[in-house]
């Protein structure tokens, strides 16, 4: 991965839907936001997407179905506990369809990463600092 590439995941904001409205924010080398702190409870959790394989742009439709796919992938993990969606939402105003899971760790996330073209996701374990994970 190149810098630049690294410095747009590192300055990207991770926004995950609040259930009664509005979002909250993650930020790579913070911990998490209280309003999803307490629904982390300790737990690992991830902030994936299956948008824009290989940082390589594709049709809306495209990246609607493999958000699907992953949505199902995470829904089928005996570990996921929640999935909420999400946007990440870059410096330059690229945004992509995310999810926030709570429950799989790295060891579960990393292969949909990779099957689903990724170079990297956020993760943490309950309302630690949110790491950039390179699989």
């Amino acid at each position: 991965m190149d810098d630049a590439l690294l410095a747009a995941y590192r300055g990207t904001d991770y926004r995950v839907r609040l259930g009664g409205g509005g979002y909250a924010s993650i930020h790579i080398g913070h911990p998490l936001p209280a309003s999803l702190a307490g629904h982390v409870k300790g737990q690992p959790w991830g902030f994936i997407t299956a948008w824009n394989p290989h940082s390589q742009p594709r049709p809306r439709s495209q990246n609607r179905q493999a958000q699907r796919w992953l949505l199902q992938a995470l829904r089928e993990l005996p570990a996921t506990r929640l999935i909420v969606p999400g946007v990440g939402v870059g410096n330059d105003g690229w945004r992509e369809g995310s999810l926030f899971v709570v429950g799989p760790g790295t060891e579960q996330l990393d292969p949909l990463a990779l099957r689903f073209g990724q170079h990297g996701y956020v993760h943490g374990d309950g309302g630690q600092a949110a790491q950039l994970r390179l699989p």
